[in-house]
């Protein structure tokens, strides 16, 4: 009768034997992965044993945010440092539309763009412009450094024709050393007009003009003829159409703006004005 029991037990003990020896089984091999490069993860302070994956995260995002928007010192002072050297905006005393105008487009300028341009339109018989004359020449002598200071005669009719091209024939000789004193010179046609009565209206007349400053028939007559001459005339005339000149004396700055001694009400503030109109071409 203990037999059968002796088997059972018997029997019983061997599926113990063989679960265990499944449980201890390695598990199935599984596909080799690529090894990835290692990322150096910042050590992260928690403060229990067990912490999920999503904590993480959201640590981490708080830690980047926070920094994002936190600068440290060094980046604040350089932050500051930069908005500290903007530029304050330029109050301007003369307003465009009333004191000037703007010409748009810009105009082409007698020089280059290395400087900027002040240029005055003038005729010698102007009694306005025998008035300014010494007033913007004593500007010139202070003028700033980047300034470029040029004479332009209008021609509006035959006579000033003829006063133009008696202006630029004394430029010539005055740049070739014919003539000592070029200013001098238009000092002179000056007081011819407005104190001498001698209006210079013929070709003959101003010849007899540039005698008395030591030019020779065949200098004055190779001049008054030559090309240079003819070329700075159609230039002047040019430019005096693209600014719109209608009265003297008339003065526009680096082919863009253009005033006068009635749109700034005196000479004074004409003067200022020149200064001010130098000045918002300088910042360009």
């Amino acid at each position: 009768m203990r037999q059968p029991f002796v088997m059972k037990q018997l029997s019983f003990l061997s599926i113990v034997l063989l679960l265990l020896a499944a449980c201890g089984q390695e598990e199935p091999a599984t596909p080799a992965v690529e090894e990835q490069p290692a990322v150096e993860v910042e050590a992260v302070e928690t403060v229990s044993d067990e912490v999920t994956a999503d904590e993480v995260v959201e640590e981490v995002l708080e830690v980047v945010e926070e920094s994002a928007a936190e600068p440290e010192a060094g980046e604040q002072a350089i932050l500051l440092a930069r908005a500290d050297t903007k530029p304050a905006q330029q109050e301007w005393k003369f307003t465009e539309g009333e004191h000037f105008v703007r010409l748009v487009p810009t105009q082409p300028t007698l020089g280059g763009a290395d400087k900027v341009e002040v240029a005055v339109f003038f005729y010698y018989q102007c009694p306005h412009c025998f008035t300014f004359d010494p007033i913007i020449k004593g500007w010139t002598e202070d003028k700033p450094a980047n300034v470029r200071f040029v004479q332009i005669p209008a021609m509006f009719n035959q006579v000033l024709v003829l006063h133009g091209r008696m202006f630029y024939t004394n430029e010539v000789l005055a740049r070739n050393g014919v003539i000592k004193d070029g200013e001098a010179f238009n000092t002179a046609v000056y007081q011819e007009i407005h104190r001498r009565n001698n209006r210079l209206l013929s070709e003959a007349a101003i010849q007899k003009l540039f005698e008395r400053f030591g030019v020779s028939a065949d200098d004055f007559d190779a001049t008054w003829n030559s090309f240079e001459v003819d070329q700075k005339m159609r230039v002047a005339a040019d430019l005096a159409r693209r600014y719109s000149i209608a009265s003297t004396p008339t003065i526009v700055v680096n082919g863009k703006y253009r005033t006068s001694g009635a749109e700034a009400g005196t000479y004074g503030k004409l003067l200022e004005l020149i200064d001010e109109l130098v000045a918002r071409e300088s910042i360009r």
